[in-house]
């Protein structure tokens, strides 16, 4: 029986490896992580993260082929296959500073690999790293070897989180990168195998190694890409009155464009956008390729812009203050179907509102109270290494403006303003004439998303501004803040 070990528990380690496990039942996987509460969490009726279908999947496997252990050293002996999957934040302090991604958790992995192995082992690269990281991982595990053979593979995650599990199931495509000797394509035909179980050989795709490990950084970076030129031209909409959701639609029909990530919104969250950009800024500044980083900078600008100007928006609307009026934060997660808030657009939101004095009435049907806590108690980058290194975030006391409910209507009561920050289903259908009936008046309503109908909106009542959309009459009159 081959074992695996995926080293990490988060959004990559549990849901890939729970497939890994559902697919190939000969093979015994393992899923190991130092956090004890992350791990007891995998192991109870409470997954520590959601994510649609993945209880299923856990719940088939969890006790048969699949466990999940804090024993990492064990684990990890045990594997003919690890594969890494921890976190990769951006350093915040020393060379490279705000952008270069911080390897420490990468290279710790590794030194415990070569600490404990006894036998020969493929050390599979899975969460998104630095081009070359393998040269580095190689380094540790070849002078630390004692005789022991390692191959190093990267194969990086293309998951969406909302969509994980089908993604996992049914992958566009499978990224395999080795080295191009005998023993690495060796390396490369094992994990090809695993993964033959279920996806059709015309989408594993194999490419030497640092080029599947520029692909991963590429594809976020064309992806987040998109998502700022839409929200460029939804700003111009707004000011010449073109529909931005009628220029995306112009533009999805268009076969070299195509329809996806072409939605406006308030911008772009999750873990690796913002990330795996400044980390591709930083190579490209070590290389002397300085118009090149500028160019993925300012993916990263307008995306900083959008977030601004929408809290601009919402203050200049409201009489130029929203100071002691209560505003209604409806959704909270990056985007629908998913608990994670890692470099969500509410987060900057809700500190814009907050420095302006507003009172906030938080709702999101999966984020829980203690990660809002948590998000707007600690900084952006302290947030991206792991939950035991993370500093004790402010008590909520100090928070004294927010308050999180239990559900919409109790979250928009006697509210000034609606803010619409996470695509959430249910905040398509909820009644919002009993809403508008309960809300302090003039209501207001800022649509991030625009999953409203803005003209059934203003029928009854509301004030009503959607992200690339002709402004209300009203916000015409309202000058910009700078």
């Amino acid at each position: 029986m081959v074992k695996i070990c995926g080293i990490g528990a988060g959004y990559i380690g549990g849901p890939t490896m729970a497939v890994f496990a559902l697919k190939c039942p000969s093979i015994e996987v393992a899923v190991v992580d130092i956090s004890h509460s992350r791990i007891s969490a995998w192991n109870s009726k409470k997954l520590p993260i959601y994510e649609p279908g993945l209880e299923e999947v856990v719940n088939q496997c969890r006790g048969k082929n699949l466990l999940f252990s804090t024993d990492v050293e064990k684990h990890v002996y045990e594997a003919d296959i690890v594969f890494i999957s921890v976190n990769t934040p951006t350093k915040t302090r020393g060379l490279g500073a705000g952008k270069a991604a911080d390897l420490t958790y990468w290279e710790s992995a590794a030194r415990m690999i070569a600490d404990v192995s006894k036998s020969n082992k493929i050390v599979v690269e899975k969460s998104t790293v630095p081009v070359r990281t393998a040269e580095a991982v190689e380094k540790i595990l070849i002078h630390n070897s004692k005789g022991i053979k390692y191959q190093i593979l990267s194969n990086p995650e293309f998951l969406s989180e909302g969509t994980a599990i089908q993604d996992l199931l049914n992958p566009d495509r499978v990224l395999i990168g080795g080295n191009q000797g005998p023993e690495g394509q060796e390396a490369i035909q094992k994990l090809k195998d695993i993964y033959a179980h279920w996806v059709p050989e015309d989408r594993i795709i194999t490419t030497n190694l640092w080029s599947a490990e520029l692909s991963k950084l590429a594809d976020n970076a064309f992806l987040a890409q998109r998502i700022s030129s839409i929200n460029a031209m939804s700003a111009l909409c707004e000011v010449t009155g073109a529909e931005v959701s009628q220029v995306s639609h112009a533009l999805s029909k268009n076969t070299k464009i195509g329809p996806k990530f072409l939605n406006a919104s308030v911008g772009f969250g999750g873990s690796c956008f913002q990330k795996d950009i400044l980390n591709l800024v930083y190579i490209c500044e070590s290389n002397g390729l300085i118009e090149v980083a500028n160019y993925w900078k300012g993916v990263i600008k307008v995306n900083d812009y959008q977030k601004s100007r929408f809290v601009n928006r919402v203050v200049t609307s409201m009489f130029n203050t929203v100071s002691g009026k209560k505003i209604a934060i409806l959704g909270f997660a990056f985007k629908k179907n998913t608990s994670d808030t890692r470099k969500t657009p509410a987060i900057d939101v809700c500190k814009g509102l907050l420095g302006d004095n507003a009172c906030l009435s938080i709702y999101d049907p999966q984020v829980t109270e203690d990660q809002i806590q948590e998000d707007l108690s600690l900084n952006k980058v302290e947030l991206d290494h792991p939950i035991h290194l993370q500093p004790q975030p402010v008590s909520f006391t100090s928070l004294k403006q927010v308050n999180i409910v239990g559900d919409a209507y109790e979250a928009t009561k006697d509210a000034h303003g609606i803010c619409i920050l996470t695509e959430w289903d249910e905040f398509k259908t909820i009644d919002y004439q009993r809403i508008f009936d309960n809300m302090q008046k003039p209501a207001f309503v800022f649509d991030g998303r625009n999953i409203l109908n803005v003209d059934k909106m203003r029928e009854i009542g509301f004030i009503v501004y959607s992200i690339g959309r002709p402004l209300d009459q009203w916000q015409k009159n309202m000058p910009q803040q700078a």
